[in-house]
C-alpha cells in the first residue's frame, strides 16, 4: 500500500468534499480523486461512495478513516520525536581541517553551536593532508582542493583571498626590486603564484606552515603570501601591494554520504554552512 494514498484519503475524511481536501493538500482535486482510487484498488475496498457530487465514506470507509486519523497522529509524534532529538544532539563529531583556518575561522561557529547543544562534542585534527573519509579518519573534512571521487558529498564554503604581507618596518627599508620572500614548503597554488610574482628575486626564508610564515613576515624576514584571514587582523604585518589579491582559493566542506543523514553531522555542517555564507 502506498502511505501517500492514505494521507489523501485522511483529508477527504477530515474535510468532506474533494475540493477542501484539495485546497487542504494544495493539490488539484482530480489529486485526490486518484489518489483515493489507487487506494482502494490496493486495498480492495470502495472507500466513497460517489453518487452525486459529494463523496459520502463508506461503511468500510468509516473504519479505514478511524485507522488513518490514528497513523496521522502516529506520524506527527514521529516528527515530534526527531525535533526533539535535533534540539538535543549529542555524541561526537571529528573534523579534519588546515590548523590556521580551523583556529581562525571554525572555532567561532562551533561554540556558538556547542551553547545551543552542550552535550554535543567536536574534536578538530588540524592537518594539511586530506583525511580519508572513507576509512573514518574523520566525519567532516574542510579542504582546500576539491576532492575528486569517492562516495563524498560536497559543498563550497567560501572563498579564501591570499595577499602579500609583510612589516611595515620591512616595507619602509626596502624597495620593491629588492623584496626578499617567505615560502611555503609545499605545493601549494599560493606557492606558485608567490614564486611568479618573485620572478627572480630570492626566497631567503622557508617554513612547513602558514603561522611560521606569519611570524617570520612579522620579524621582518621578508614578504609573505598569507590569507587575509589571518594577517589582515594582525596589526604588525601591512599589505605589501594594497588592493591586489595574489590568488584566492576555494573552502570545501566534504562529507561521506553515508554520515550526511546523521544529525550530529548535519547540524554541525548546517551550522557551519550558515556561518561561513554570513561572511
Amino acid at each position: 500500500m502506498n502511505w501517500d494514498d492514505l494521507r489523501y484519503f485522511r483529508a477527504l475524511a477530515s474535510t468532506g468534499s474533494l475540493s477542501a481536501a484539495a485546497r487542504m493538500l494544495g493539490v488539484e482535486h482530480a489529486t485526490v480523486a486518484r489518489r483515493i482510487v489507487s487506494l482502494e484498488e490496493d486495498l480492495g475496498l470502495a472507500l466513497a461512495d460517489r453518487r452525486g457530487r459529494r463523496w459520502t465514506l463508506t461503511r468500510e470507509g468509516e473504519r479505514i478513516a478511524m485507522l488513518a486519523e490514528r497513523v496521522e497522529s502516529e506520524t506527527q509524534a514521529i516528527r515530534r520525536a526527531a525535533d526533539g532529538a535535533r534540539s538535543n544532539l549529542a555524541g561526537t563529531v571529528t573534523i579534519s581541517a588546515p590548523p590556521a583556518l580551523a583556529a581562525a575561522m571554525l572555532c567561532p561557529p562551533l561554540a556558538d553551536l556547542q551553547r545551543q547543544h552542550p552535550h554535543l562534542t567536536v574534536q578538530i585534527i588540524g592537518e594539511a593532508r586530506a583525511a580519508a573519509l572513507d576509512r573514518s579518519e574523520a566525519d567532516i573534512a574542510i579542504r582546500l582542493t576539491r576532492p575528486e571521487g569517492g562516495d563524498l558529498t560536497i559543498a563550497k564554503l567560501a572563498r579564501m583571498d591570499f595577499r602579500l604581507y609583510a612589516s611595515p618596518g620591512y616595507l619602509a627599508a626596502h624597495a620593491e626590486r629588492d623584496w626578499h620572500f617567505i615560502g611555503y614548503m609545499a605545493d601549494a597554488p599560493q606557492q606558485a603564484a608567490l614564486t611568479a610574482f618573485a620572478k627572480e628575486r630570492p626566497f631567503r626564508f622557508h617554513a612547513s606552515t602558514l603561522e611560521i610564515q606569519q611570524a617570520a613576515a612579522r620579524a621582518g624576514m621578508g614578504i609573505a603570501a598569507l590569507p587575509d584571514f589571518m594577517a589582515a587582523p594582525d596589526s604588525s604585518l601591512a599589505p605589501a601591494t594594497p588592493g591586489r589579491i595574489l590568488i584566492s582559493r576555494d573552502i570545501w566542506l566534504v562529507v561521506h554520504s553515508d554520515l550526511r543523514r546523521n544529525a550530529a553531522v548535519q547540524a554541525v555542517t548546517q551550522h557551519l554552512r550558515t556561518a561561513f555564507a554570513r561572511g
